[in-house]
């Protein structure tokens, strides 16, 4: 039975501390990872190669493929809403990591077929190839009882990577920021649109950014671990941020001023069918339209925070700041 690992309990971090302090230690595991030409994958990527695993991606397309392999990394050509073209994937592979997921739906790409039916579709091809460990990529705030379908399915996927049989590890991050993340880019493309920065609700929603190579430590530190399987991992930065603070910190980085006017929920949701519109207007003004869907704006309205000392307790190393990670990046 999956122990579950939260932040205000702690585990002791002693346990993995000795393993954290031998990181730069070489390891030949091979892992299988889904995602990895994404956000934290490419991230991830770069630290496995300087530690020496051997890295299998998988890639939906032959360019993504031949993307990973002029980085001199394997690519299978596979994709998880299809489990046919799985079939052979994972043989030889010791462990998976699995970090594919999406923010909002697209046409037939939705949040049932990715999150639940994807992950379904991995764990029965990593069952078949025995596979010795699957890590899931899951989010703070996964319910099976959210009012929220991202969070929602995350959950329904934690589900069936338990009831695998495989040792799994499921880390529940809150969110992650660093070069090329959507969220900020999103954040920088509103903050540069007009006079005025237009926030939906009262912007006072909590959460807890952390810096894509934080994650990457909290990865490291627990994927060779004994301790690290059969656990479930919330953690976040070290801060709780109202998305009004998130929005002005981004805005002093960037070096602009300009003032936030809060727009009523209902008035925003109303509007989420003609963001195409704006978008196509926006192109002929050249001016970049952010894209926004009524559960995103359902996720804006929610907290989504732990303890601030999870990463401390939990990996045994302190995280920087919000403001301490924008000025790497943006």
């Amino acid at each position: 039975m999956t122990k579950r690992c939260y932040p205000y309990r702690g585990i002791c971090v002693s346990h993995i501390l000795p393993f954290w302090l031998n990181m730069n230690s070489k390891d030949k595991t091979t892992i299988f990872i889904t995602g990895g030409t994404g956000f934290i994958g490419r991230h991830l990527i770069e630290t496995l190669e300087k530690r020496g695993y051997n890295i299998r991606c998988l890639a939906r397309t032959s360019g993504r493929a031949a993307f990973c392999r002029e980085r001199g990394l394997d690519a299978f050509i596979g994709d998880i809403l299809d489990s046919e073209t799985l079939r052979g994937s994972m043989d030889g592979i010791d462990k998976v990591v699995h970090l594919v997921g999406i923010i909002e739906d697209r046409g037939d790409i939705s949040f049932e077929r990715v999150h639940v039916q994807g992950t379904r579709n991995m764990v029965e091809e990593a069952k078949r190839s025995g596979v010795r460990h699957f890590f899931y990529q899951s989010a703070l705030g996964a319910s099976l009882n959210s009012s929220s379908r991202y969070q929602r399915t995350k959950a329904e996927a934690e589900e069936i990577v338990k009831k695998s049989g495989i040792p799994c590890t499921i880390f529940r991050p809150s969110l992650i920021i660093g070069e090329k993340d959507g969220f900020t880019e999103k954040l920088m493309e509103l903050v540069r649109l007009g006079p005025v920065v237009a926030v939906p609700g009262d912007g006072n929603a909590k959460s807890q950014p952390m810096d894509v190579n934080d994650w990457v430590k909290c990865f490291m530190t627990v994927i060779n671990h004994p301790e690290a399987a059969e656990t479930t991992y919330e953690f976040g930065g070290p801060e709780h941020l109202t998305y009004n603070e998130i929005v002005t910190q981004l805005m002093e980085v960037m070096g602009i001023k300009k003032p936030l006017i809060h727009m009523p929920m209902s008035f925003v949701r109303a509007g989420v069918p003609f963001v195409g519109i704006a978008q196509g207007l926006g192109k002929f003004l050249r001016k970049k339209i952010p894209s926004v869907t009524s559960e995103q704006l359902k996720l804006l309205s929610l907290d989504n925070i732990c303890d601030v000392t999870s990463v401390e307790k939990l990996f045994g190393f302190k995280p920087i700041t919000y403001r301490e990670s924008l000025r790497k990046f943006v």
